[in-house]
C-alpha cells in the first residue's frame, strides 16, 4: 500500500469520531433525561457481571465533567488514528476497548470502572509507540504532538487521585503498547531513496559522475566534450561568382 492512501483526507476521518462522540453524549442526556444511573453496566472486576462492562463502560460516564474530559483527547486521537492509519483504525478501536476492559476486570479494586478513558490510553499510547517505530517523519511528527498535548495523562496511570480507575489507564497504556508491536503491516512506509537501495552503484549516479574520487566536482567530461564536438555546426560561406549579374 502507497503512504499517500494512508495519508488521504475522507469523510469517515471526521465523520467516526463524531458518530463515536455523539453515541457517549447521547447515553449521558439519557441518564440524565430519564433518570437512570447506568454505572452499574460498568466494569466490575473479578466477577463474571462485571463482564457486561468491557463493551459497555466506555460508553458510561459519572457527570458532566467526566464526560466533557473525555470528549476532546477522545475526538482528536480518533481523528488521527482514521487519517494516519486508516487500514487497521477498527482494529485498534475494538480490540482496544476489549483488551483494556478485560485488563481492568482483572487488576482492578471491586468497583465500578465507567468511562471512555480507557481507550484514550490505549489510542495515545499506540500513536506514540507506533510513531516512532515506524521511523516515519510525519508519523514521529504525530507522536511527538501527543506527547505535547498529552504527556502529562501518563501519571494517572498511577493511584494518585482517589476516585479515577488508574488501573483502566494503566491497562489502556499497556494494551497500546502491545498493539504498536503487533500491527506492524499496513502502515506507511518511511520514504527509501535511491542510495538505500543494496543494489544501489555510486559508478551508474548521473549526478556523481560529475564528481572524482577525492569529491571534486568535474567541469566537463571526455564523453560531454565528444558531444558538444558531435552538435557542433559548421557553417561554410562560398564566395559569390564575379561573372555574375
Amino acid at each position: 500500500m502507497k503512504t499517500q492512501h494512508h495519508f488521504k483526507f475522507s469523510t469517515g476521518v471526521i465523520a467516526y469520531p463524531i458518530l463515536f462522540v455523539l453515541i457517549i453524549w447521547l447515553v449521558f442526556w439519557f441518564e440524565v433525561r430519564f433518570g437512570y444511573n447506568f454505572s452499574r453496566y460498568g466494569i466490575y472486576p473479578q466477577t463474571f457481571k462485571g463482564l457486561r462492562g468491557v463493551l459497555l463502560s466506555p460508553f458510561i460516564h459519572g457527570d458532566i465533567q467526566h464526560i466533557y474530559h473525555n470528549t476532546v483527547p477522545l475526538f482528536v486521537l480518533t481523528t488521527a488514528l482514521f487519517y494516519f492509519y486508516r487500514a487497521i483504525a477498527w482494529k485498534v478501536l475494538f480490540w482496544g476497548i476489549v483488551l483494556s476492559g478485560l485488563l481492568t476486570w482483572s487488576i482492578g479494586r471491586p468497583s465500578f470502572h465507567i468511562g471512555a478513558s480507557g481507550l484514550i490510553y490505549v489510542l495515545i499510547s499506540f500513536t506514540f509507540f507506533k510513531g516512532i517505530l515506524a521511523k516515519h517523519f510525519r508519523l514521529i511528527a504525530l507522536s511527538l504532538l501527543v506527547v505535547f498535548l498529552y504527556g502529562s495523562m501518563v501519571w494517572y496511570t498511577l493511584p494518585i487521585k482517589e476516585g479515577m480507575s488508574w488501573e483502566g489507564h494503566l491497562s489502556g497504556l499497556i494494551v497500546g503498547l502491545v498493539f504498536a508491536f503487533l500491527f506492524r503491516k499496513a502502515i506507511a512506509k518511511p520514504k527509501k531513496y535511491v542510495w538505500e537501495d543494496p543494489h544501489y552503484n555510486e559508478d551508474d549516479d548521473p549526478f556523481l559522475k560529475h564528481f572524482d574520487a577525492d569529491g571534486n566536482f568535474i567541469a566537463s567530461s571526455e564523453s560531454e566534450a565528444d558531444q558538444s564536438e558531435a552538435s557542433r555546426i559548421n557553417y561554410i560561406y562560398k564566395k559569390e561568382d564575379d561573372t555574375k549579374n
